[in-house]
């Protein structure tokens, strides 16, 4: 009798411990490192805000993986969209940082993207961003008046990016002279070329990046700024227009804020097509949470970097809504941008 009730209280043991053990599984990144590849080069905003999220990203994930940055600039990190969506490992190991316009490079170019944007997992942003363009002091541009009277070059790092999209839809619809110079691999290379003045200026400038990391310009006079572009003003600015309030009819102001729209995502972190949707809202609740643990917001503070955090679910959702827009829309947009 005491050899049958031993067994019997094993028998009821067993299938509790299975049962354990399937609902306790070892987190999938216990032991594993996720490379977090940045699409521009070492130094920029892109790069730095990156890093900083690679620092603590890990304490915020099961199984606590190491998170290593690793640069893969190209085509204002249009190559780094490409490699992610087709050659990245589809289990979350590998995630980036891009720039804030290759979720509309598919929509607003010849439409010969590598990437589906709205496949694409989006993780976040770590801002809702305002963008400057700025005229170097030797250039003799201190407004957009002075811009529709005279030609200003500006330094670009890709056909999708800010610093080429914006000069050129500004040029379409407020009738000013901007030529950009394009080939720039990041944002610290078109600094060193203004101060060379290769080129004149910088338009599509995260107000994030500007400034945290030249200070010394804005306090000594060295940059000129003469518009922002988001869809409203920045705080620190207020006394610098909005190109949004320049556009002077409502089709003018119904373009601006389509390509506008991407400001809401000033700093987008992305992991690639494919992957299970349990793990995409894994990266998804780490990503919020290391943008408002205390030692990242200490560490940002000190680097003076913005951070306003907008969810995964909030890019992807207006990413999905970019892609609706009429067509007869987009091909305005498309020839502008050109």
């Amino acid at each position: 009798m005491r050899l049958r009730a031993i067994a019997a209280s094993i028998a009821l043991l067993i299938p509790t411990s299975h049962a354990h053990a399937q609902t306790s599984p070892e987190p999938f990144y216990k032991g594993k490192t996720i490379q977090l590849y940045i699409g521009y080069t070492v130094g920029g905003a892109y790069d730095v805000y990156a890093r900083l999220v690679a620092r603590y990203l890990g304490r915020h994930l099961p199984g606590r993986p190491d998170v290593i940055p690793v640069n893969m600039p190209g085509a204002g990190s249009v190559r780094l969209a490409s490699w992610l969506a087709n050659a990245a490992p589809k289990d979350g190991t590998a995630i980036g940082a891009v720039g804030t316009g290759v979720a509309f490079d598919p929509l607003f170019t010849s439409g010969d993207s590598q990437y589906d944007s709205t496949k694409i997992n989006w993780l976040g942003s770590a801002n809702n961003e305002v963008s400057i363009c700025a005229a170097w002091h030797t250039s003799g541009v201190n407004s957009i008046e002075d811009l529709k009277a005279r030609e200003m070059t500006v330094g670009g790092t890709g056909p999708s990016t800010d610093t080429e999209h914006y000069p050129k839809l500004m040029n379409a619809l407020l009738g000013t002279k901007y030529r950009v110079i394009s080939g720039y691999p990041g944002g610290n290379e078109i600094n060193l070329a203004m101060e060379r003045e290769e080129v004149a200026g910088r338009c599509g400038w995260a107000w994030s990046s500007v400034a945290p990391t030249k200070p010394d310009w804005l306090k000594d006079g060295k940059i000129k700024i003469l518009v922002q572009l988001a869809l409203k003003k920045h705080a620190d600015l207020p006394n610098v227009p909005l190109a949004l309030d320049l556009a002077k009819t409502p089709e003018q102001q119904r373009i601006m804020r389509v390509v506008l729209a991407r400001q809401s995502m000033g700093r987008p972190f992305l992991a690639p097509p494919g992957l299970p949707a349990e793990r995409v809202a894994l990266l998804r609740r780490a990503f919020m949470a290391t943008l408002r643990d205390p030692d990242f917001l200490a560490a940002a503070e000190k680097a003076r970097l913005e951070v306003d955090p907008v969810s995964g679910e909030d890019v992807q959702q207006l990413v999905t809504e970019a892609y609706e827009t009429p067509q007869d829309l987009l091909k305005q947009i498309q020839t502008m941008l050109r």
